[in-house]
């Protein structure tokens, strides 16, 4: 394990927790958007979008010496990356009544994303805590390692 080894975990989990809040400032930005692509034909509304987290693999040298018996301890953490982004095809369209709108149904009603922005605002909340306290890690990680190359001096 290296010196900066706590240091990479750390920022794997602030590079993760970014690109989430991307996501769901893009869900956030498309909760009107009724054209978000086009499907046998026709144009489906936006689909609300979620990030799907999974720890990052360990080195193979750490599986080594695992199975060697150089190391009787298990696996340290190693991070965490995105697996994928998923689309939310469970919750079904809002049904909106609004017969001017160019998307219209014959019965006066549109599709809306099923984009929800209070859940949306509460994943946000988690995800700006998740980094904050990455952050918080990340920085008391750095003090321990410039207190350790003060005492050399």
């Amino acid at each position: 394990m290296s010196i900066f080894h706590s240091m990479n975990t750390t920022a794997s989990a602030l590079t993760s927790q970014r690109l989430r809040m991307d996501v769901i400032s893009s869900n956030m930005a498309n909760v009107d958007t009724t054209r978000g692509r086009l499907v046998n034909g026709e144009w489906e509304p936006y689909r609300r979008k979620s990030v799907t987290l999974k720890p990052l693999e360990g080195q193979f040298s750490s599986f080594l010496n695992v199975a060697v018996g150089h190391s009787s301890k298990g696996q340290v953490g190693n991070g965490v990356k995105v697996s994928r982004i998923n689309e939310d095809r469970e919750t079904p369209f809002k049904l909106v009544f609004d017969p001017s709108h160019p998307d219209a149904d014959e019965n006066g009603y549109v599709e809306m994303p099923n984009v929800d922005p209070l859940r949306e605002m509460v994943d946000l909340i988690s995800a700006t805590r998740s980094y904050e306290a990455n952050v918080t890690v990340f920085n008391a990680n750095k003090a321990m390692l410039t207190k350790a190359l003060e005492i050399g001096k």
